[in-house]
């Protein structure tokens, strides 16, 4: 009687499209885990509705949002309560605030996203529920340039590769999109402050050691606004240089990047 049942049972999966048996196992799978956003704002009252929004329509619900601010000058704090976000204080550098976040969370998964970000659509139901597939302790994920020009798609495409081949023994991750076990993160002590610029690429790579890394195969989005303003020539080989450093001189604790956090009005 059991095997019939479970035969008719596969019968009808059987016919189910390939995308909505994936959507129906990762709903299934991803339910248990608790999820807590961090974001890291300093006036950023024009990208944070926009990323909250993309938050808001995801199908997975079981989530809290944190935004560690620091010293808003504009409406950032209160668009982040408008959506029910919680509030701590941010910090100078985005490991600050990271950190300051996670102190506050309640869930068993982090996810550390940048606020000028969207996601796309069933992002974190697809994320959370390929991490358990895969077992994975810490993963980034894809990252898109908000832009129709060719060249930054093509930049971006070369950089999505190098994230995905690199991943079993060289994690790389952006801030535009981190998960991360909270049991790891406390192990690893979080990230480091001290860490001026590259604070990402350091995180993951001692996240790896303790747990499976991976990349998963979801998109994030974010926005042009430093390519704009700094150009893109300059951008790009800042990214260049800033790997070679870490390399050949380790992790970068000083200014040498002239990396801020945010726009100051």
């Amino acid at each position: 009687m059991r095997l019939f049942k479970a035969s008719e049972r596969w019968k009808r999966l059987s016919k189910v499209p390939a995308d909505a048996f994936i959507n129906y196992l990762n709903s299934h799978i991803s339910k248990k885990t608790m999820l807590s956003i961090i974001i890291p704002t300093l006036n950023e009252e024009k990208y944070l509705p926009k990323l909250l929004d993309s938050i808001k329509k995801q199908a997975y619900r079981d989530y809290e949002l944190i935004v560690a601010d620091h010293n808003s000058s504009d409406d950032t704090r209160k668009i982040a309560k408008k959506y029910g976000c919680k509030i701590t204080e941010g910090g100078k550098h985005p490991g600050v605030a990271r950190n300051n976040g996670a102190r506050k969370a309640k869930g068993d998964m982090l996810f550390f996203i940048d606020a000028d970000c969207i996601l796309e659509k069933d992002f974190l139901e697809r994320a959370l529920g390929e991490m358990e597939r895969r077992k994975l302790g810490a993963a980034g994920c894809y990252v898109w340039l908000l832009s129709r020009r060719l060249s930054d798609k093509l930049a971006f495409t070369v950089f999505n590769f190098w994230t995905f081949a690199t991943q079993s023994f060289y994690p790389n991750a952006s801030g535009a999109g981190i998960f991360c076990r909270r049991a790891i993160h406390r192990k690893i002590g979080g990230f480091d402050e001290k860490i001026i610029f590259s604070e990402d690429m350091d995180y993951v790579r001692r996240a790896g050691k303790h747990g499976k890394f991976g990349i998963l195969k979801v998109s994030s989005y974010t926005s042009a606004r430093r390519f704009d303003e700094e150009g893109r020539l300059n951008i790009w080989a800042k990214l260049f240089l800033s790997a070679v450093y870490r390399i050949l001189f380790g992790e970068i604790k000083t200014d040498l990047f002239r990396y801020r956090l945010g726009h100051r009005k």
